[in-house]
């Protein structure tokens, strides 16, 4: 038997185009069997078959056929179940190593067409201004609507350097939009730091990949370095952020957590998907690697820390906020997260191709689910947009429900949920600025940033920038 850390599964939110989600392959280790087969169902299933086969207009492929059956199986169960060809997988693993090729976005299918998760950070989906909730219509001249997922997906991949128009329905625009994009290979730093002014650090984490934690490590040394001291504050930028590997989330955490405290326990039908998951080696350093964290200073355990999340941080972003939340560790700040709390476990297949299975749920240290919900900030802080566009787990079709819902009603979360839901539509009724397009974290432009700077030095906050004035025009 493995041991649990070569049975993490994938956390990202989502399929990636390009593929923006990194794994962790799970044997098909023997599993509850079935003790009896619907044999009436597979008959019919059988009979389906041998008339496709016999009688459609035209001669099917057998492996297209199946195929299509079990992308339609898994499409049916939850936004982030899918069935992945030979050629998927093999650019699925390539995605763990952070070098991927693509156009940069993760998307999900709604209504039979391709609906932007998150466009990631750098990649040219985010440069040409794609944004959460655009529904991509077509692609170049070809329809999306009839298209499975991984059909849409293969057709947005192709070679470096060559060109595809997306053309896009974006809530509040009258017309479809479009945007020609290049495709690039994609390399993914994961984590950026910067250095702000004496005393305070910045980093930036766009992705969990397998070395994220080393790299995390690495910039906090080299922030206190630069320093020449110890730090006062540091700001941690999850935002659009659509998580990744589990055990790299874990490292994270344990970054800034004492030894041995629980990050994160997930719960599943099988015992495989019942873990623990803690701020130690044994949780985070996987396949033998060594104790990263070993070196790194002490002061990063109680150095005060914001959080920033928002709709775009999802699963292992939510995982690590949730248990610096819990553990009273960070002060989270922003406005409420993506709400993705389900782990999907990779399952290779023996012909080469696989599947992405939901197999449990996840759960931060004092019990809370984010399922369908998020991790709601200590201190909301609104980045300007209109926050109807926004999009959440919850607004996807078949998404899982959230285990927790009718229970703990007062509980003090579902308090501040509520209080977050009345302050989202009330700036609805408001004017919000237009977005000019991506805005360089951690700059003056970053309303939220430089919030958080005020936090850490204990200044006052502001809630939200002005709205946009609308200038009157004369009669």
């Amino acid at each position: 038997m493995r041991s649990k850390l070569e049975k993490f599964g994938l956390l990202g939110a989502g399929v990636f185009v390009g593929i923006l989600v990194s794994i962790n392959i799970s044997a098909w280790a023997d599993r509850t069997s079935v003790s009896q087969l619907p044999i009436d169902e597979l008959r019919v299933f059988a009979e389906v078959f041998a008339k496709v086969k016999s009688d459609y207009v035209e001669p099917v492929e057998d492996k297209k056929l199946i195929n299509e059956a079990l992308s339609g199986m898994l499409q049916g169960l939850d936004p982030h179940s899918t069935f992945m060809d030979a050629d998927a997988y093999k650019e699925l693993q390539a995605g763990t190593q952070g070098e991927f090729g693509g156009l940069g976005i993760e998307v999900a299918m709604e209504d039979g067409l391709v609906k932007v998760v998150t466009p990631i950070e750098d990649s040219p989906a985010y440069k040409a201004g794609l944004k959460s909730g655009d529904l991509i219509m077509k692609l170049d001249d070809a329809q999306v609507r009839g298209m499975t997922l991984n059909d849409a997906v293969k057709r947005m991949r192709g070679v470096p350097d060559t060109k595809i128009t997306l053309t896009v329905i974006r809530k509040g625009e009258d017309k479809p939009l479009t945007f020609t994009l290049t495709r690039a290979i994609i390399k993914s730093q994961s984590v950026k730091n910067k250095w702000i002014e004496q005393g305070y650090g910045y980093v930036r984490i766009t992705q969990f990949q397998e070395r994220t934690g080393e790299d995390l490590a690495r910039a906090l040394k080299n922030l206190r370095a630069e320093n020449k001291g110890p730090l006062k504050g540091l700001v941690l930028d999850l935002r659009n952020n659509p998580g990744g590997l589990l055990d790299a989330a874990v490292g994270v955490s344990a970054a800034f957590l004492p030894k041995d405290d629980l990050v994160v326990y997930t719960e599943g039908r099988v015992a495989d998907s019942k873990m623990r998951l803690n701020a130690t080696p044994l949780d985070y350093a996987r396949r033998g690697k060594s104790d990263y964290l070993k070196d790194l200073p002490e002061e990063f355990k109680s150095v005060p820390i914001v959080v920033l999340i928002n709709a775009g941080s999802a699963s292992a972003s939510e995982i690590v906020a949730g248990a610096l939340q819990d553990h009273k560790r960070a002060t989270i700040m922003g406005i409420q997260s993506f709400g993705k709390g389900s782990v999907q476990t990779i399952l290779p297949m023996n012909n080469g191709s696989a599947i992405k299975l939901t197999t449990a749920r996840y759960f931060t240290p004092n019990g809370r689910s984010i399922q369908a919900k998020g991790i709601v900030p200590d201190v909301t802080v609104d980045d300007g947009s209109d926050p109807s566009l926004s999009l959440h787990e919850a607004d996807l079709k078949r998404h899982l429900s959230n285990p927790t819902d009718g229970k703990n009603a007062t509980d003090s979360k579902s308090v501040d949920e509520a209080k977050s839901r009345a302050a989202a539509e009330k700036l609805k009724e408001e004017k919000h600025a237009e977005t000019r397009g991506p805005i360089e974290p951690a700059t003056q432009d970053d309303f939220q940033f430089v919030q958080a700077m005020n936090l850490l030095k204990g200044l006052p906050v502001q809630k939200a920038p002005e709205p946009a004035k609308v200038s009157a025009t004369k009669p």
